[in-house]
């Protein structure tokens, strides 16, 4: 699904065959999940080939490295220009891209003294479909701040997502949605919410969430359109009096959602401010060099 025997990825400096890669069974981050990783979106444009807020990406990486105490001496500008080399060796234009860090054997729980990097790519369409979705709120929350480091995009964290994740289909829903340690609105397994009141926008604030390069993208294209955004602590009640709703993420992108368990938006999905955000997000990330970082 992911790659064959032509599929190239880049591992440490190298361009290799995928087929041929492989890792030390003894690594800490298959035992405890001790990694960090990005997900990234290329698209094929009039100009060529770009990657959407790429520098963005790795300097989020750089920062949950750090974070979570593992080394990471990698150039940003040398990864960007590898990962367009990476596009290229495969030929893919409209594509998903995956850093991984990722930690030499140890068995013991303190920081790695060396790593590796990987970055693969494959067509990927949108993680969550075109359609719109159907959530319900999850029993899981989302960890406390204080238990790890919530603006970390760290492997072992995504626990979290997949048991949400799998008890939302287990229950026949497309999606969950999370909740805070305190019961607030939080945010999707792999995404971050917004929902629509009276023309005002609203988004649970940062502190317990994943800050999303793809929610502040969102951010700066409503300020342009003149949308009023509202960040702060939100709860079901006010989820449940929304007149729409939408998940934000890179693998995602821009997508509506049609219920909360037994809630149903009552507006027309055409006629939110998510399917104008969604247009807006199509539009900027398949237009000039110019807005690509």
């Amino acid at each position: 699904m992911y790659f064959n025997n032509n599929t190239i990825l880049y591992l440490n400096g190298k361009f290799v065959k995928a087929a041929n890669a492989n890792t030390d069974l003894y690594s800490q981050s298959l035992h405890y999940g001790y990694g960090a990783f990005e997900g990234i979106r290329s698209y094929q444009t009039e100009y060529g080939t770009r990657i959407f807020k790429a520098e963005d990406h790795y300097e989020r990486l750089k920062k949950s490295c750090e974070l979570v105490g593992i080394p990471f001496n990698y150039n940003t500008q040398k990864l960007v220009d590898d990962t367009y080399k990476l596009l290229k060796e495969n030929n893919l234009a409209d594509a998903y891209v995956r850093p991984l860090v990722f930690c030499d054997p140890n068995m013991s729980l303190t920081k790695p003294n060396n790593v590796s990097l990987m970055i693969c790519a494959w067509e990927w369409g949108a993680y969550l479909g075109e359609k719109l979705l159907r959530l319900t709120v999850s029993s899981y929350s989302r960890p406390h701040p204080k238990s790890i480091h919530i603006e970390a995009k760290v492997c072992g964290h995504y626990i979290n997502s997949i048991l949400a994740t799998n008890e939302a289909k287990d229950k026949k829903f497309d999606e969950a949605l999370l909740l805070d340690c305190d019961g607030f609105l939080a945010e999707g397994p792999g995404a971050n919410l917004f929902f629509e009141k009276d023309g005002k926008l609203f988004t649970p604030q940062l502190g317990n969430i994943l800050p999303g390069i793809t929610r502040a993208t969102v951010l700066e294209l409503a300020e342009k359109l003149g949308l009023e955004v509202k960040q702060g602590q939100f709860d079901t009640t006010d989820l449940f009096q929304a007149d729409s709703a939408f998940y934000c993420g890179t693998a995602a992108e821009v997508v509506g959602i049609q219920s909360v368990d037994d809630y149903t938006f009552p507006k027309c999905w055409n006629d939110t401010l998510g399917k104008k955000l969604q247009e807006a997000y199509s539009q900027l990330v398949r237009a000039t060099k110019l807005q690509f970082a």
